[in-house]
């Protein structure tokens, strides 16, 4: 867990800030507890900071925020509600539907947000009409990061088909290499599922079957060959598959015990917080089949409206999270790319402007992340989670049953326009 920061504002009889005055503090709820995500919201703490604003850190740890996301819950069923929190996707449009979330629209209208955004990011902020989240970043989840000294040293590319990868994978394992990283958690194993599952469909069929959540869909063959597919990479990964956390496997990658990981562009943050360098100590490409296509995952944070005695706080802290410095600092050491459509470029590397090309090309390229919470609601999307990593680490179900249970969870889910 990251250590405890605090940081606060205190309001003039005018509700303005006052530096000068005493401090307040936000509690900001959030799930960045790694080495480069410390780094990443300490940009954000250290602005506050300027601010007389002080960051009250409530850290939980887990990966993709699932201890984070109960801890949320039980502490707003309490009555303690945290004044920030960290929140992606369509949940924050459930929590605002409840009227728990401060309305930004007095921040993100006079500083021109809907110019200043990619569409989607400005699209998703939305809640009947109103701003109810500051966007931090756009994490590409659909990456492969590879060893890049091991790469060179064997006379290896990146994969761009899944031919090259076997190619590749069987050139690692005789050199002694793991050819692919991967841990047994549910998260983990679900988020390179849903990336083959856009490399053997493309985002239409991606969205039939978890933004739409259409039971047919479900029995279609591009969905068996995805679950093969995850099936058989595992021949090329560690046994037993053990359940480690993100970076811990990506410190198996940065060690050279093995080659490849397929995970979101947060790897790249964390292996620069360890001091390597891309396109010299690691590189990084996409899984084959998905070069064009952009899974993508938002972070944000919003703002719990309680008795609005923060508001003002609340605002800043909105404000300092879309600034121009903050979308870049924060963005390098998370490893993701800024929400601005136009950021600035000269401080990207060659994956960070990779993915903001994608990204930028239009909506028919993007995909939003089914485990990062983009597509539908909690509920649903732990329950496929689930089911992915039951037929992944037991050989003995087959694709047909787990096909069945699939378009069984997408029957009884919410459709999207029951969520509005």
């Amino acid at each position: 867990m990251s250590p405890t920061l605090s940081f606060g504002a205190v309001a003039n009889s005018d509700n303005s800030i006052d530096a000068r005055s005493s401090p307040t503090s936000l509690q900001v709820l959030h799930w960045w507890t790694s080495d480069s995500e410390r780094q990443a919201a300490k940009v954000i703490v250290d602005k506050l900071a300027q601010e007389n604003i002080f960051w009250r850190d409530a850290a939980i740890p887990g990966g993709a925020g699932l201890g984070a996301s109960k801890v949320l819950k039980s502490r707003v069923l309490a009555g303690h509600a945290p004044e920030a929190t960290q929140l992606n996707g369509v949940v924050f449009g459930e929590w605002a539907n409840l009227g728990l979330l401060l309305e930004l629209d007095g921040v993100a209208r006079p500083a021109n947000w809907e110019k200043l955004l990619f569409p989607t990011v400005w699209q998703l902020l939305q809640n009947r009409g109103h701003v109810v989240a500051a966007p931090l970043g756009i994490q590409r989840i659909n990456g492969l990061f590879y060893n890049k000294k091991i790469f060179d040293r064997l006379g290896l590319s990146a994969p761009q088909t899944w031919m090259d990868f076997e190619r590749v994978a069987s050139t690692l394992k005789r050199a002694g290499v793991t050819p692919l990283a991967q841990s047994s958690e549910a998260w983990q194993v679900a988020t390179l599922f849903e990336t083959l599952v856009l490399a053997e469909s493309g985002p239409a069929f991606y969205r039939q079957l978890f933004v739409k959540l259409r039971p047919e869909a479900y029995a279609d063959s591009r969905l068996r060959h995805a679950l093969k597919r995850l099936r058989g990479l595992k021949e090329w990964m560690p046994d037993p598959i053990r359940e480690r956390p993100w970076n811990a496997v990506t410190r198996q990658l940065a060690d050279g015990q093995a080659g490849m990981f397929v995970m979101g562009d947060w790897v790249k943050g964390e292996l620069q917080a360890w001091g390597l360098q891309v396109d010299v100590d690691f590189g990084c490409s996409t899984v084959p089949g998905t070069a064009d296509y952009h899974l993508y995952s938002v972070d944000t944070l919003a703002m719990f409206a309680g008795n609005y005695a923060h508001q003002k706080a609340q605002e800043k802290l909105a404000q300092i999270v879309m600034s121009a410095p903050v979308q870049t600092d924060y963005n390098q050491h998370k490893g993701s790319i800024s929400v601005w459509q136009v950021p600035n470029m000269a401080k990207m590397d060659s994956c960070a402007l990779a993915s903001w090309r994608s990204f930028g090309q239009g909506v028919a390229f993007q995909a939003p992340s089914l485990v990062h919470r983009m597509a539908t609601d909690e509920t649903t999307k732990d329950a496929i989670v689930a089911e992915v990593r039951r037929y992944f680490m037991d050989n003995a179900i087959t694709e047909d049953d787990t096909q069945r249970r699939l378009a069984a969870i997408a029957r009884t889910a919410p459709k999207p326009e029951q969520r509005e």
